[in-house]
């Protein structure tokens, strides 16, 4: 099959140029065609892929800003492939990706597929920090780490594999954002489209945030599950819950303390051993597992206190989740 890569870019030429030269270093034998989608830049990649056109099939289109989601479907709409493959512009790719998606396709093929990221060796700490509790089973059960044990994979599109005839039957992504791939996997599921994780296909994932940054991101995170769940209640899964729990179980643990009830706190004490033991462990640096736990902290914080929110006014209060919290949605 012919591959189109398609990359959303808002902003961020150093890492689109980042991201293309790893492209430069693939395995693959086979022609691949790469498509750069520029969402509204004020500081726009064209010089850069333009340094890159003797070296890879690349094309390059600017338009409006419309979201990411809207970039990726217009960039779906002008490639020439029958498979398309989704990135973030802030992703490194590992040389054997190709070729290990184009295995895990010939023998076990699928219209949509995802797969996990991985902490570079040139990340800074703080980055190999988050990457660490995005990926962990210790924090969000190795969705994002490469779990296999998972009865329907929900593809994330940072990594993301789409056909053409997938792409054509579901419209692709929806206006919201974050969020707009697990509603894509969701409507590929309710239309009889298989997902599935391919754990080889991995991609080295940036996120080139601060730690307000990464607050906001796990904020609006936990924001749109409760709308998800709104849209397709047979989907929603008492685990979405979690990090809410854990956020409320610890408001609580403190104030059992002023009554001499310190036992509840102490199983928290406990998590937070094991997470920086493990952290230490994976990442073999101390500071990254000290940075770990600061980076959990803003995590369940984060995610839980925008899961609550989201969840008293759209599934409680029935508010309209475009009025409440118009920021999640783009306009097309």
């Amino acid at each position: 099959m012919y591959f189109s890569l398609v990359v959303p870019v808002f902003n961020r030429p150093d890492e689109t140029r980042e991201l293309l030269e790893s492209l430069t270093a693939s395995d693959y034998g086979k022609p691949f065609e790469v498509v750069i989608v520029e969402d509204g830049s004020t500081l726009r990649s064209d010089e850069v892929v333009a340094a890159f056109a003797d070296r890879l099939d690349i094309r390059y289109f600017f338009k409006e800003n419309s979201g990411p989601g809207d970039s990726r479907n217009f960039g779906m709409q002008k490639a020439r492939g029958d498979y398309f493959l989704i990135f973030d512009s802030d992703c490194l790719i590992p040389p054997g990706y190709l070729s290990s998606v184009a295995e895990a396709l010939a023998s076990d093929y699928v219209d949509c597929f995802g797969g996990p990221d991985a902490a570079h060796e040139s990340f800074t700490d703080i980055q190999k920090a988050i990457n660490f509790t995005m990926t962990s089973f210790l924090t969000t059960g190795g969705v994002r780490g490469g779990s296999e044990k998972l009865d329907k994979f929900q593809p994330r599109s940072f990594n993301m594999g789409l056909s053409r005839r997938a792409f054509e039957a579901s419209g692709g992504f929806g206006d919201i954002h974050p969020g707009e791939d697990p509603d894509l996997s969701i409507r590929l599921w309710k239309m009889g489209f298989r997902t599935r994780l391919v754990s080889q296909a991995f991609v080295y994932h940036k996120r080139r945030i601060d730690w307000r940054k990464f607050y906001i991101q796990v904020g609006k995170f936990g924001k749109v599950r409760p709308i998800l769940d709104q849209w397709y209640p047979e989907y929603a899964k008492l685990t979405y819950f979690f990090p809410s729990i854990f956020l409320l179980g610890f408001i609580t643990a403190v104030l059992l303390v002023f009554f001499d009830i310190p036992w509840m706190l102490y199983l928290y004490e406990a998590y937070f051993v094991l997470l920086f033991v493990a952290a230490a462990i994976e990442t073999r640096r101390l500071l990254i597992a000290f940075f770990a736990l600061i980076a959990v902290t803003v995590q369940f914080y984060g995610y839980g206190s925008g899961f609550i929110r989201s969840f008293v006014l759209v599934r409680i209060l029935r508010r309209d989740p475009r009025r409440v919290f118009p920021t999640l949605f783009f306009k097309r």
